[in-house]
């Protein structure tokens, strides 16, 4: 089998050309609009200065070397642009011989070589309240990176920070030793938790006392008082437990979690290593600091106070040596908010200057809302995370007992969750992670449109009709046969895929897939609408079988790395 892609074109074109890398005619292929029925264009007008030739020749010249190769269908030239279609058979073999494996066949040869090593650090709660809706976003981007990389032959290693001391954990629990006279959960652990910081917030504002008594809870946790540091454990597992059941919900689990508890009064002796060398610079008043305008045109930014305490970036430069020692990574990813951009530039900046050995980088995301605005967590109008999971399993649940009333119930209850959770994924992570916009519950679950559910139905439809033929799909078939312009454009969008997962790996753009499985689902419900599968004529069915065999099993792969399940019958 000869795998084809757009580095296999390059490749073949290299050949032919002066002095130019398979890497440099990658970068100039071109997708042809969906209008013109050939697979990639070459600008030839960009090889002038290399080949010293028209452009109009070179096109020519390199239709007339292309001729023999065995992978190509057709090679045209249209003024300055050179042509280029790959037989069906070359693609359609790809994919259906490859298996869930199409897309990283050449990439696991190459990672082989030089397998990366990548944590990725998500979500980073608090542990005073249940995880909320805009973890949701978190999570998913997380864990579908963590999938794609993995996917494409890399080791990767989930991590999590649990944000589990300082005073927004002492006001919830200064709440519960106020008001919570010793019960006991009697809902799910974290929100039992968070109830208590509303509480406090509550209080708060008639009571400006409060605030005190939190501080003073604070000192004593810092100095080890037994009974709070007691109330601290009980509470805080609480809020884990809690946590741990939503991540179960969502597949999620990690290699290793990390406590601030452990790490906040670290990162000092980095630090006044640094002072040493001459990195950072101690002021009269004791404080440390660090010179970021001349290099990095950052603000300086203390790392040490005066009074000799450290702050939060300290306890982040400790880790980033903690999690490198732990794991040895090439690249750290931290799936962290957009208000956090200026925080992490810092953090880049002040590792580099102390010669850190490994990439970060900061996977950033806008906020996500529901059409009834912001969420704010102290007034308890914030939206939690298993709320929202459940709503929309109970929008899955109606949908499926409208079309499906006679399934048993065990049956609706398994295929609403697996629907809830695609409809809650696919919305999301559609989405370019830099914007924000807004969740609307209804929309997602639909079973038409740019949802989960579309893709998942697409998926169960193929099923439907495979099952229904019953004939044996092959590569044993008449390749001829695929004359109709809606096969062209079904194959033409499938032989995209290897270089989409690839470019998503690349530039963590993860929303590239859901965008890519849209097209090809839309492009196969309009192969379906005017082609017929099941037929009089066996020979083109089995040719169609094959076609959209492969179509499905691209569905799968796409959907597994966003971390979503399939489903036979819909």
């Amino acid at each position: 089998m000869i795998y084809i892609d757009k580095n296999t074109v390059a490749d073949t074109l290299a050949k032919h050309l002066s002095s130019i890398t398979p890497e440099e005619i990658k970068s100039y292929l071109e997708i042809p609009p969906p209008e013109i029925d050939f697979y990639y264009a070459l600008p030839c007008f960009r090889l002038v200065k290399t080949e010293k030739k028209a452009p109009n020749d070179i096109a020519k010249e390199l239709k007339e070397k292309l001729g023999n190769v065995e992978y190509l269908e057709e090679v045209q030239v249209s003024g300055a642009y050179l042509n280029i279609k790959v037989k069906p058979r070359f693609i359609l073999e790809n994919i259906f011989e490859s298996q869930e494996n199409y897309g990283k066949i050449r990439d696991i040869q190459e990672k082989k070589k030089h397998k990366l090593r990548i944590v990725i650090e998500y979500p980073s709660p608090n542990t005073n309240k249940p995880l909320h809706f805009g973890h949701i976003r978190n999570m998913l981007l997380g864990k579908s990176l963590s999938n794609l990389l993995s996917y494409m032959g890399n080791t990767v290693f989930q991590v999590n920070l649990n944000n589990d001391r300082g005073i927004h954990i002492c006001k919830s629990m200064l709440a519960y030793q106020k008001w919570g006279q010793d019960k006991q959960p009697n809902k799910k652990s974290d929100h039992f938790v968070g109830d208590y910081y509303v509480k406090y917030n509550e209080m708060a504002s008639r009571d400006s006392n409060l605030e005190k008594e939190a501080y003073e809870l604070l000192r004593k946790w810092e100095n080890g008082d037994n009974e709070t540091i007691q109330l601290w454990k009980k509470m805080n597992g609480w809020a884990l437990n809690g946590h741990k059941k939503t991540y179960d919900k969502l597949s999620i689990s990690f290699d290793k979690e990390y406590f601030e508890s452990d790490l906040y009064l670290k990162g000092k002796e980095i630090i006044q290593n640094g002072v040493n060398k001459g990195i950072f610079e101690k002021l009269e008043d004791g404080a440390i600091i660090a010179r970021l305008k001349a290099k990095y045109n950052l603000d300086d930014k203390i790392l040490i106070r005066s009074d000799g305490t450290s702050i939060y970036i300290t306890q982040d430069i400790f880790l980033a040596y903690q999690k490198k020692k732990d794991f040895n990574f090439n690249t750290s990813i931290y799936v962290v908010g957009d208000e956090q951009i200026q925080h992490f530039k810092w953090l880049f900046a002040i590792l580099d200057t102390l010669g850190f050995k490994g990439n970060n980088y900061h996977l950033s995301y806008g906020m996500i809302n529901l059409p009834s605005g912001k969420m704010k967590s102290r007034e308890g109008t914030v939206v939690d995370a298993d709320d929202i999971i459940d709503e929309v399993e109970q929008l899955a649940y109606s949908e499926v007992n409208k079309r499906y009333n006679e399934l048993a119930e065990s049956e609706k209850l398994k295929r609403s969750e697996i629907i809830g959770l695609a409809a809650l994924s696919f919305y999301i992570l559609k989405y370019n992670p830099t914007k924000g916009f807004i969740f609307k519950p209804d929309e997602s679950i639909s079973f038409e449109g740019e949802t989960g559910p579309y893709i998942q139905y697409c998926y169960a439809r193929i099923e439907s009709i495979i099952q229904k033929s019953g004939i044996p799909i092959s590569l044993d078939i008449n390749w001829e046969l695929f004359n109709h312009d809606k096969e062209k454009s079904l194959i033409k969008q499938m032989i995209y895929f290897p270089e989409i997962i690839k470019m998503a790996e690349q530039t963590y753009n993860i929303h590239l897939i859901p965008q890519y499985l849209l097209g090809l689902c839309q492009t196969f419900n309009s192969f379906y609408t005017s082609c017929q599968v099941i037929s009089v004529d066996k020979e083109l069915e089995k040719a169609r079988l094959l076609l959209i065999k492969c179509v499905q099993i691209i569905i799968k792969i796409g959907l597994t790395i966003l971390g979503i399940e399939t489903l036979d019958q819909m």
